[in-house]
């Protein structure tokens, strides 16, 4: 059941059907700031948020197979609250639907595990929330693999990472700087998500998976067979809450996001998935996060 639990994807919800979260934290809501929200939205009396439900303890589908909890859950879900407005959640069915679902309207935002990166900057907009600059590598423990915290440990060797993600990117540089360093490349894999990869590694069909850490961290303690091999720390920017270009709800969820932190409400919400070393001092906003 655990395995299940750890890997489960969930394909039966249509991409536009509301799903059903459970939040580990409520908090009250702030009438200044719930001026903030654009007309439309707050009249509407919701906002739509996007996720693609991958694993604990970031965002998947509990036991039940249909409500969604998580550390985005969580976070967005107390966010809505402090503002004011009902938060609806949509399966965006993978990774790479994320930035399309964004920038054809079909999302006001997208929590899931999106890194801000200046090229993501180009086409999308984001507020910051989580600190993501620690990385990490897992194998099976049957396979003896020293821990390493560098790149060039895994010259020759081949890691899988899931689609969409800078982790690819970031495989696929490292691979450059073996073959610059006259060691063999990185054979990268590429699958269509997170559980997907971890199956793998599990199966034997590649011996290692790179991802984020505190998802992986939390796959080893409930996948007996896996090892936490690798931990890179990495100058990324943070996670953020991703928005179409020019949103006029980040200002509300910014101040939002701000004022969670400032009343300690958002450390809680970290620290209850066991996360709380990603939390950040400030929720920034678009090109304030790369400065």
């Amino acid at each position: 059941m655990l395995l299940a639990l750890a890997l489960s994807t969930h394909g039966a919800l249509a991409a536009e059907q509301a799903v059903p979260t459970d939040s580990s934290l409520h908090v009250q809501a702030d009438a200044a700031l719930t001026k903030l929200l654009p007309a439309d939205i707050a009249k509407r009396g919701f906002i739509v948020a996007g996720t693609n439900p991958n694993t604990p303890p970031t965002t998947f589908y509990k036991e039940d197979n249909k409500t969604l909890a998580g550390r985005e859950i969580d976070i967005m879900n107390a966010v809505g609250e402090r503002l004011g407005i009902q938060v609806q959640w949509r399966d965006t069915g993978g990774f790479d639907n994320i930035i399309p679902g964004l920038k054809s309207g079909r999302y006001d935002v997208a929590l899931s595990n999106v890194n801000a990166t200046p090229a993501r900057a180009k086409i999308i907009d984001f507020v910051s929330y989580y600190d993501a600059s620690r990385l990490g590598i897992i194998s099976l423990k049957s396979a003896n693999v020293t821990p390493f915290t560098r790149f060039d440990a895994v010259c020759g060797k081949e890691v899988g990472a899931g689609s969409g993600t800078t982790q690819v990117t970031r495989l696929e540089e490292a691979s450059k700087a073996c073959v610059s360093a006259g060691k063999p490349p990185i054979k990268v894999s590429v699958f269509p998500d997170r559980p997907a990869g971890v199956q793998a590694v599990v199966s034997g069909r590649v011996p290692m998976f790179f991802g984020p850490y505190e998802g992986l961290l939390w796959q080893v303690k409930v996948i007996k067979p896996l090892a936490l091999s690798g931990e890179i720390s990495v100058n990324d920017a943070p996670v953020s809450v991703a928005f179409p270009k020019d949103s006029a709800l980040e200002p509300a969820v910014q101040a939002a996001l701000n004022s969670l932190i400032k009343d300690g409400s958002y450390q809680k919400i970290l620290d209850h998935w066991g996360i709380g070393f990603g939390a950040v001092k400030t929720a920034k906003r678009n090109q304030e996060i790369f400065q």
